[in-house]
């Protein structure tokens, strides 16, 4: 018996009333009694070692054709500690007065999860330390991702909260009062350049050291999971170019994977070696950015150029290759929207070559620097115990020195048969969590020239008519091809029912879907697992003992993408 069927059979021999819901792929969907959802979760952290909460949502099951008793499902997906077995589980929320116990004090991450559940469902969690909505404002009324919410229904902000609601218990806790110890209340953000994107962290200073924080975000919500419930799976993808836009591309190959994957279909290899291609080129454009960012926050003017101007040479690339710079639309489910252009090996080595020199001439000014250490070093350092229980994924838990990667624990795309190492750090403070950026970008420009070297000629999606678009000379000159076009944009590629998660392993960290098929060509729920959702929550905590100034570079260096975040 593997370790994974042993944990489960454990598991279901601890608690004789859970039963089998069904299965997302190779994940098992447990039903649990609502009542035993806390010492349920509790036993396959502590026991079972399901260190990782990945997410936590809610299904709302009002407009299902045969709809369970129940309206509202709460769903909870687990990674173990060998980064092999994911587990999810489900309770039937059975009077909304009542709700479900919290999990917040088992997993320091389902705080932020929890809150997002109650404020776009109204799922109340009992013994939460602050249910109060996140990524909605706070004069929002009703919960939009339930069923009976008009998408159309326009709700304004016409005032901001103080936060001090979130900030008087922190300092409650540590004994202090803001006129008694002559502490000042400071906004950082949401409107500041050092912000990095609209975010908004309220900080309580004894002098420059932060003793408390408090994180507001939501300001970039645009109700990315409602607008996907009315909109086909392909209609979908530039949607999800506006998440992480400075990697919008693997955001197109997260979702269409998920997709793909739902259907049981695999795509050809010419279109398996291009994903793999500009994936690993945006992870790179990723990381450039983050780190050229985070080096201007520090004064490093002369480095931000280093690193800012291959990436633009990486946009111009990906400009001629899909026609748009940021948000490149480019993949389909089932495969991607054409082929690669002719000479783009020479433009994409010419890029490569590009990087590689603005990131040793980068390296060459900084590595041995002492101001660049002292700066960075030691400076809100996260454990790797910590870095799990935050739900960090991606180069800031590798930072930590966790080793974790789907690329290698859960390999996709023939990631296996390349050549590269898993870039991990020791102490998890800023100095790392920027390091191991700097030599993934490496990483990836080695895996970029192995996979051109390696594709072959071929077909580039799938040939199923039910899902890949036809040629364009077919919809102009047969009736065939014309109907077969009306039929997928119209009616949507049809994907069968049931639930799945798909993992993806993108620049900041593991991008989820969780999707919810009826069978038809829409999706009938969309959650998007956002890493920057997760490191965000950690935020306020990680920076508290220090000053002001180390806060603006933590917050670079946990690369928060604001559009990844709020959806």
């Amino acid at each position: 018996m593997s370790s994974e069927a042993g944990r489960y059979q454990l598991l279901l021999d601890r608690y004789d009333t859970l039963t089998l819901d069904t299965m997302m792929g190779d994940t098992p969907l447990l039903l649990v009694p609502v009542d035993e959802i806390r010492a349920v979760v509790t036993y396959i952290k502590n026991e079972l070692k399901y260190t990782l909460l990945l997410d936590i949502t809610v299904v709302d099951n009002l407009s299902l054709p045969h709809p369970p008793m129940s309206r509202f499902e709460v769903i909870y997906i687990f990674r173990d500690d060998k980064f092999s077995s994911t587990l999810a589980l489900k309770v039937m929320v059975k009077d909304m007065e009542i709700g479900v116990d919290s999990i917040s004090a088992i997993y320091e991450v389902a705080n932020w999860l929890e809150r997002e559940a109650y404020d776009q469902y109204g799922v109340k969690f009992v013994g939460h330390p602050m249910l109060k909505r996140i990524l909605n404002h706070n004069e929002f009324v009703g919960h939009p991702l339930r069923k009976d919410y008009e998408i159309t229904k326009g709700q304004y902000c016409t005032e901001s909260q103080d936060m001090m609601d979130e900030m008087k218990p922190l300092l409650d806790e540590r004994g202090l009062d803001p006129e008694r110890d002559d502490l000042m209340i400071l906004n950082l953000g949401p409107s500041h350049p050092a912000s990095h994107g609209t975010i908004r962290t309220l900080v309580a200073l004894d002098g420059e050291k932060i003793v408390a924080g408090a994180s507001e975000v939501g300001y970039l919500h645009r109700g990315f999971e409602k607008s996907c419930e009315s909109h086909t799976y392909n209609q979908i993808i530039p949607y999800t170019d506006r998440l992480n836009y400075c990697s919008a591309i693997m955001n197109n190959i997260a979702f269409a994977k998920t997709v793909e994957d739902m259907l049981g279909v695999t795509l050809p290899d010419r279109g398996i070696f291009i994903r793999v291609i500009v994936s690993e080129l945006s992870r790179a454009i990723d990381h450039l950015v983050c780190l050229a960012a985070g080096l201007l926050d520090m004064g490093g003017q002369t480095n931000y150029w280093y690193l800012f101007n291959p990436r633009n040479d990486a946009y111009d690339f990906l400009s001629r290759l899909t026609g748009a710079r940021l948000t490149n639309s480019y993949m389909r489910v089932g495969g991607m929207s054409h082929d690669l252009y002719d000479g783009w090996e020479r433009d994409l080595e010419d890029v490569l070559k590009k990087i590689d020199k603005g990131v040793a001439e980068s390296l060459a000014m900084i590595e041995h620097n002492r101001i660049f250490q002292d700066r960075l070093q030691d400076i809100s350092v996260v454990s790797a115990d910590k870095a799990l229980d935050y739900g960090f994924t991606g180069p800031n838990l590798r930072a930590s020195g966790v080793a974790y990667d789907l690329r290698f624990s859960s390999p996709y795309y023939y990631y296996d048969s390349f050549d590269f190492d898993m870039v991990v750090g020791s102490v998890g403070d800023t100095y790392d969590r920027l390091m191991v950026r700097f030599e993934e970008i490496l990483q990836s420009l080695s895996i970029i020239r192995q996979a051109v070297k390696k594709i072959p000629s071929g077909a580039i999606s799938v040939p199923d008519h039910s899902i890949t678009m036809p040629d364009k000379q077919k919809v102009y000159t047969t009736i065939e091809g014309a109907m077969n076009q009306f039929k997928l944009v119209y009616e949507g590629v049809k994907v069968p029912k049931g639930e799945y998660y798909g993992a993806f392993e993108a620049a900041n960290g593991e991008l989820g879907f969780y999707i919810v098929s009826d069978g038809s060509g829409t999706p009938y729920k969309v959650k998007v697992r956002a890493p920057s959702f997760a490191h965000m929550s950690a935020y306020p905590k990680i920076i508290e003992s220090y000053q002001v100034a180390d806060a603006i570079l933590t917050l670079g260096s946990l690369n928060i993408i604001a559009g990844e975040m709020d959806r």
